[in-house]
């Protein structure tokens, strides 16, 4: 069992910090909401007035926060966790931001003497939940080892992606080709219905056939047909929009950066933008269907 540091406990944090106390590590954690600080504490982690005091008298430090501006100002601003954790702490960063930011990040805390590796995720809050998240790891081969352990108690895989930043290179090419994916199940949903088939006659035949995905086999954008979806709760919880145009962001800034044609993934985020844009942004990503459903109509 190991002493951990867990800072940002939104709706992934949370309940991937609440799985390490479960699995009987202890845990100091870490959030500008009290509450957030509060429902940890209930279950049974160790809370704290600072990000400082969170990564104190621990082996590792776990961060997700929102961007990468937050990751910065964390690890190398006045007082960052850079100055004051303890040299050979073991910094695992799981927020998703711009690969630049991480090997950054990383080549900074090596020379503070603390191994780094930017580990993103993948599989929403209800894999953070379970504890069956997809870990995509970007670092050096024996500090990804050392974490192991540790991610294997939040998630169901751990890929080795390559050096610093490979994590965050995974996350975003994987991501843009779920945005996509999402969109073109949707409209073949769409154009089914429209022409009269049963949205889940439909999915249960494309599931079965060349245009099965992983959107239909257990996320599928329709409210009529799977259980347990953010569909069939009103796309509340999941991945929301706003998060989906985030990563569609990096994405788009590394394609710009290293010349690289991705007409499909700009689409996708030109997509996402006039649905967040119209005020949907809380809700989960699958929800674009709605938005195709009325012809790309912002009123929905």
């Amino acid at each position: 069992m190991a002493t951990i540091g867990f800072i940002g406990l939104g709706n992934m944090g949370g309940p991937m910090a609440a799985n390490l106390v479960k699995a009987g590590h202890a845990v100091r954690v870490f959030d500008l909401s009290k509450e957030a600080v509060q429902r940890l504490e209930g279950a049974g982690a160790t809370g704290c007035a600072s990000a400082a005091e969170a990564a104190t008298g621990v082996e590792i430090v776990v961060t997700m926060l929102p961007a990468g501006r937050h990751v910065r100002e964390l690890y190398q601003g006045e007082g960052g966790l850079l100055a004051t954790a303890a040299r050979g702490t073991l910094l695992v960063d799981s927020s998703t931001i711009d690969a630049d930011t991480a090997r950054a990040v990383a080549a900074e805390a090596e020379q503070a003497g603390c191994p780094m590796i930017d580990a993103p995720v993948s599989g929403g809050v209800a894999g953070a939940e379970a504890g069956k998240l997809i870990f995509m790891v970007g670092g050096e081969t024996a500090p990804v080892e050392q974490a192991r352990p540790v991610l294997d108690v939040m998630g169901r895989a751990v890929f080795h992606a390559g050096p610093a930043g490979a994590g965050q290179v995974a996350k975003m090419c994987n991501n843009m080709l779920l945005a996509i994916s999402m969109i073109g199940t949707s409209e073949a949903i769409n154009l089914g219905i429209a022409e009269g088939l049963d949205p889940k006659a439909l999915s249960d035949i494309m599931q079965q056939s060349s245009g099965g995905n992983w959107v239909l086999n257990g996320y599928n954008p329709h409210p009529d047909v799977m259980d347990g979806t953010p569909a069939s709760r009103g796309y509340s919880g999941g991945f929301g929009t706003a998060l989906m145009l985030k990563d569609l962001g990096l994405a788009m800034d590394a394609a710009l950066k290293d010349g690289k044609a991705t007409p499909l993934g700009a689409l996708a985020r030109n997509i996402y933008a006039l649905h967040d844009a119209a005020g949907n942004g809380h809700k989960d990503f699958s929800s674009v269907i709605q938005f195709l459903e009325n012809g790309g109509s912002t009123q929905q």
